[in-house]
């Protein structure tokens, strides 16, 4: 069996379980994700930021710092 034969099985069966899901009361969207979820960290409440911007925001502090140092 080529690779293009077992993906079009496994697509076929994808579609039978969708449609059993959706008879069930289970409405799920077509890509399987429920509605109004974020891909990345969803439910956790965590965000990530990158180390050019933890860097930014942390020289941005430091200089807030320096100056109010420098007015007392």
């Amino acid at each position: 069996m080529d690779n293009g034969k077992i993906i079009a099985a496994i697509d076929e069966q994808i579609g039978r379980l969708q449609q059993a899901r959706q008879l069930l009361g289970g409405g799920a969207s077509s890509n399987g994700r429920r509605a109004g979820r974020k891909a990345r960290n969803a439910g956790t409440g965590k965000r990530t930021m990158s180390a050019a911007a933890r860097r930014k925001i942390s020289l941005a502090q430091k200089a807030r710092w320096a100056k109010q140092k420098k007015a007392s």
